[in-house]
């Protein structure tokens, strides 16, 4: 049986980078998020579970469109955080934390987000495909899981499994 003409979308890549605070005691307790900006969530602060504060990520759109270019041994991307863009994170962090000092936040840890949505076009919400969208039994495909992908992944875990429960298994 031919199976139905399906689009798997053009993905997109933004590096998002973390800054940790260091040397002061932290003010918050609890998530702070700013108004979201275009292609991400802002410079958020976040608690860890040793009550240290992390901001980020911020969103820096990578150049192509294919993760294993970026991936690659001779790729010029990397994981690391560049320390010139913690310029850009304080005036982002000082929108609702002013006292934040000069020389309180150190580089931390940084990753890439796959996008539904490339620079300038919104956002999109992540995508979860079953049989009614390409014609595969027992195949399921979800694209675009970010956050809260994480914190849903429970949920979207049992919505799969409601997907493939009338799929014999072999």
């Amino acid at each position: 049986e031919p199976q139905k003409a399906y689009a798997i979308p053009k993905p997109f890549f933004a590096k998002g980078s973390y800054f940790k605070l260091v040397g002061v005691r932290p003010p918050f307790r609890r998530l702070v998020y700013p108004v979201p900006e275009p292609g991400g969530l802002g410079v958020h602060a976040t608690v860890d579970l040793s009550g240290g504060v992390r901001f980020g990520p911020n969103v820096r759109w990578l150049g192509n469109t294919n993760s294993d270019a970026f991936l690659a041994p001779d790729s010029k991307e990397s994981y690391d955080v560049d320390p010139s863009e913690a310029e850009a994170f304080y005036a982002a962090i000082r929108r609702y934390y002013p006292a934040l000092p000069d020389g309180a936040l150190a580089p931390d840890y940084a990753g890439v987000r796959p996008k539904l949505a490339g620079p300038g076009e919104g956002d999109a919400d992540f995508r979860v495909d079953g049989v009614a969208a390409h014609g595969a039994p027992g195949l399921v495909h979800l694209f675009g899981i970010e956050s809260p992908g994480l914190t849903s992944s429970l949920a979207l875990a049992e919505h799969v499994a409601e997907m493939l429960a009338d799929v014999p298994v072999r």
